[in-house]
């Protein structure tokens, strides 16, 4: 009995198809960045600082603000993973490893980008300079930090859960095997 050939659709794209699809979204992802950002930099809790003669010190050394600036760009991160996955999804649910690649290098560009956004713009980055400026007693805001850098990964890991989980869910299934004559995959 000769082998009977499995019917396939065609793949899909090429190749160069792909890497120019990955970074397109690559570059898309990462500009997404300035937004996650900007938002960073409004919503984020100021640490609020206060100097004497001597040293600069904490208003409140009680204060859990520093923890929330950390907080509050993880949190934004995952929002943005979570939509960026499901954005790339929709726009392309073949998905594909340049695919899924480009968006996980870019989630990551943008975090980076929106960390360093956000302190570029955040309040003067020489605590002493700032403390002498304002005068002694007065409060003024710290620099914007990230003391967690790994909310860098914050991005890059919720695109993926998300696009991972929309394509089990969701994503195009291999064909069925072309069944043999007695009801088993041919040539088994």
């Amino acid at each position: 009995m000769p082998p009977v050939a499995y019917a396939y659709d065609e793949d899909g794209p090429g190749m160069k198809t792909e890497l120019r699809q990955a970074a397109v979204i690559t570059v898309a992802v990462a500009v997404g960045g300035v937004l996650l950002g900007l938002l960073w930099l409004w919503l984020a809790p100021r640490v609020p600082l206060v100097a004497d003669d001597s040293a600069v010190y904490l208003k409140d050394t009680e204060g859990e603000q520093a923890i929330g600036v950390d907080g509050t760009f993880t949190l934004l991160a995952l929002a943005f993973g979570a939509v960026s996955g499901l954005v790339v999804f929709l726009i392309r649910r073949r998905g594909g490893i340049p695919l899924v690649v480009g968006l996980a290098l870019g989630g990551l560009l943008g975090s980076v980008l929106a960390w360093r956004l956000g302190v570029w713009l955040g309040p003067a980055q020489d605590v002493v300079a700032h403390a002498k400026a304002v005068g002694k007693g007065v409060t003024f805001d710290a620099p914007l930090k990230l003391n967690a850098k790994g909310a860098l990964l914050a991005w890059p890991v919720a695109a993926m859960a998300v696009h991972l989980g929309l394509t089990a869910l969701f994503g195009p299934r291999d064909p069925e095997p072309y069944p043999g004559p007695y009801g088993g995959a041919a040539g088994a």
